[in-house]
């Protein structure tokens, strides 16, 4: 291009950079976010270190571990946040393809027939139908000089880290599902078990009632007192094993196979609970929780949104080539003179667009509000979750420690009885009153200890189980250098 062009171009690039400035908006600053969550005042006790990936394996149960490994190969939830996480990845691939050099290329051949009566008669040039044949090659190239392609491919970045966080808190509350469901059915199990003892020892002391009804040492208000006890004791197994079967449903859908392909479960002991909270909870949660690390993805890409709709108040700046080969004459297309060429710098200024990109550049402040707004919720959810989980942990720990008081209680006192009706001092009927009040003391313990592991789980959840945001949040939008050299505006 010749200085005699250049000059005009330059002066035209100038004036219309000046006319664009003229109504941009300001750059929005980088949004004030929470740096810990607002725990003070919890004092829970200190659990050593954070949940593993894999937090399940610290109960040691065999059987855990296999519906965990069940549930995070065939859930279909998790299926669909990986599908949002694959379509999140997929939109960085498409809009980084927006951006930077394109090459087309083209091969076409028309036969035509020219009118009789057109601007220029088929007689006068002496045919009526003629062949056209065009090969080229088009090049392009956008100066993203003020940051709009750059800025929409850092959104879909971030944008993808949030799907990314989402499916992590996607799969965390499947496994506290899984968790939480198989610990309550152990838990029924266990009641069931208490609940056949608690049959065994009523039968028995029906029976002594009816003989001692029979033999009139009794009134008959006696038999039907222990027909009561036994109903209500039979009432109870059913409904735990209603409850039992319940759960074994649950789990069945949770880990995404039918009931009858759930592997065979077998009772055991409920496991330990660890008390307390890491030390460090206030500041590290906001690393270990994934739905906080997915809102705070959201708000920077948000951020790089408005960005992007800022930058659409600027000029764009492209520059086009084409060279190929064009002949009405097929016999001569790939002569050397049917070469033709064109360069073809362009300028395109928004200039009255009925307030679009205004409009476009408050939806994005908006947007950017709500990821804000969204993650200050997220964060004092978090904190309030926490707090409700260790303040339940720490109150079912207080409740259990008085249970197993009472349990002592009235094993002592089976004890007494026992001994009293081997010396023949009393009779059995003592026994089995004792027996009745040691295993409903068990069955209430037991119970407290289910609760005890559902707080655990929901606490462990809490805390974001095994989750790590290892990956920073992207530097600011007004320090990032632009990919064509150029600083933002």
């Amino acid at each position: 291009m010749n200085r005699t062009l250049l000059r005009p171009a330059l002066l035209a690039a100038t004036l219309a950079v000046a006319l664009a400035a003229c109504h941009v908006p300001a750059k929005i600053d980088r949004p004030a976010l929470r740096a810990d969550v607002p725990l003070a005042g919890l004092d829970a006790g200190t659990r050593a270190g954070w949940p593993a990936a894999q937090w399940w394996r610290v109960y040691n149960d065999p059987q855990l571990d296999q519906l965990m490994d069940m549930a995070l190969r065939g859930s279909p939830d998790l299926a669909q946040a990986k599908s949002r996480v694959d379509s999140a990845q997929q939109n960085i691939r498409v809009a980084a393809a927006q951006a930077g050099l394109r090459v087309d290329g083209s091969a076409q051949v028309t036969r035509q027939r020219m009118s009789e009566h057109g601007l220029i008669p088929a007689q006068f040039l002496g045919f009526t139908w003629y062949n056209q044949a065009d090969l080229g090659v088009q090049v392009s190239y956008d100066f993203d000089w003020w940051g709009k392609k750059r800025y929409a491919i850092e959104a879909a970045i971030d944008s993808a880290r949030a799907a990314e966080a989402e499916r992590s808190a996607s799969s965390l509350s499947i496994q506290a599902m899984v968790a939480d469901t198989y610990f309550g059915w152990l838990t029924d199990e266990a009641r069931v078990a208490l609940a056949d003892q608690a049959i065994q020892a009523r039968e028995r002391a029906l029976r002594i009632a009816a003989l001692r009804v029979k033999q009139g040492v009794d009134l008959p208000d006696t038999a039907q007192q222990a027909r009561a006890e036994l109903s209500a004791a039979r009432q109870q197994k059913t409904a735990l094993e209603g409850s039992a079967a319940i759960r074994r449903a649950a789990l069945s859908a949770l880990v995404g196979v039918s009931p009858n392909a759930l592997p065979a479960l077998s009772p055991r002991a409920l496991p330990d609970v660890a008390p307390g909270l890491p030390s460090n909870v206030g500041t590290d949660l906001m690393a270990r929780r994934p739905d906080i690390a997915a809102s705070r993805w959201q708000v920077e890409a948000a951020l790089r949104q408005t960005d992007a709709a800022r930058a659409q108040f600027f000029p764009d700046v492209s520059l086009s080539a084409m060279a190929g080969l064009s002949s009405i004459d097929m016999d001569k297309v790939f002569n050397a003179d049917s070469r033709v060429f064109s360069l073809t710098p362009a300028l395109h200024l928004p200039i009255f667009e009925g307030g679009a990109l205004e409009a476009n550049h408050g939806v994005s402040k908006a947007q950017l509000d709500a990821a804000v707004s969204q993650y200050n919720a997220t964060v004092a959810s978090a904190a309030r979750d926490v707090s409700t989980q260790a303040l339940g942990a720490q109150q079912l720990a207080a409740r259990r420690t008085q249970q197993g008081d009472a349990v002592d209680a009235a094993t002592t006192l089976l004890a007494s009885a026992k001994a009293r009706a081997a010396r023949g001092v009393r009779d059995d009927r003592e026994s089995l009153a004792t027996q009745a009040t040691l295993l409903q003391q068990q069955d209430m313990a037991t119970d407290l200890h289910g609760q005890a592991l559902s707080t655990d789980v929901g606490l462990i959840k809490a805390l974001g189980g095994g989750y790590r945001a290892d990956t920073p949040p992207s530097p600011s939008p007004s320090t990032t250098p632009s990919t064509d050299g150029a600083q933002s505006p």
